[in-house]
């Protein structure tokens, strides 16, 4: 049991990070599964995700490299694993956006009945950092899900999805600072959105134009986000702006 909290204060730099990680998570999967066979990307994928969790949950208070580490493999593996269900097992993204939606839902109830919050500001146990980061990989592959599923399903491609998923991602902001609607509410319906949001944007950048992209290709894109992302995580860790709780 520990008492420091492990999780970032919820500013601006925040959601800088987590839409980067979301789409770099999006264009680093593409490029695994497509330039090596694709069980093998998911081996790795998921012994990423085991490591990076894994010294998550050693540390004993935020660290903002390990924090986004372990964020970035749960983009990238929830990526892979939302796309097995839809490309390996033939499943319609409406319907694993449905399973992923009900899972999400379910764990909610469970954590907040045990836990009675489900404020990330109260993650200082290792069971309820053990709901977050179960709720955090849903997320992700329910948003992975909804972004294909607006891209490819609807037909709106992936630009307009992003476009789409830029207006939903504010109704929450204006929602909670101009309505007052509950904050954790706001957060968690925010924080849902990113993955779609960051993920249609990655797409449109790296996919080929029959794809609907514009073709930057998804390795220079993954580059050039893991390039953003880590100058981002460094600036995080020296100025400490998203960790003053443990000032």
């Amino acid at each position: 049991m520990y008492c420091m909290r492990k999780v970032p204060e919820i500013t601006l730099f925040f959601w800088a990070a987590k839409l980067l990680t979301t789409a770099l998570g999006e264009s680093t999967s593409d490029y695994l599964v497509h330039t090596i066979d694709p069980v093998i990307a998911v081996l790795v994928g998921f012994v990423g995700l085991a490591i990076a969790i894994a010294i998550q949950f050693w540390m004993k208070k935020y660290v903002a490299w390990a924090y986004w580490l372990a964020v970035t493999m749960v983009a990238i593996f929830g990526t892979m694993a939302a796309d097995v269900l839809h490309i390996g097992l033939g499943i319609p993204y409406v319907v694993s956006s449905i399973v992923f939606s009900l899972s999400l839902a379910i764990i909610f109830i469970i954590w907040q009945k045990g836990e009675h919050s489900l404020s990330i500001h109260s993650i200082t146990t290792y069971r309820r950092e053990f709901f977050y980061w179960t709720t955090v990989m849903v997320t992700f592959a329910l948003g992975t899900a909804i972004g294909d599923m607006t891209a490819a399903t609807f037909g709106l491609g992936y630009l307009l999805s992003g476009i789409l998923f830029s207006i939903l991602f504010a109704i929450p902001a204006i929602g909670n600072w101009k309505l007052g609607w509950n904050s954790i509410f706001s957060f968690w319906m925010a924080y849902i959105i990113t993955r779609p949001l960051g993920a249609s944007f990655a797409d449109w950048l790296g996919r080929t134009a029959s794809l609907g992209g514009i073709g930057i290709g998804t390795a220079h894109v993954s580059i050039a986000l893991a390039i953003f992302l880590v100058g981002l995580v460094l600036y995080l860790s020296m100025s400490k702006k998203d960790s003053r709780f443990n000032s």
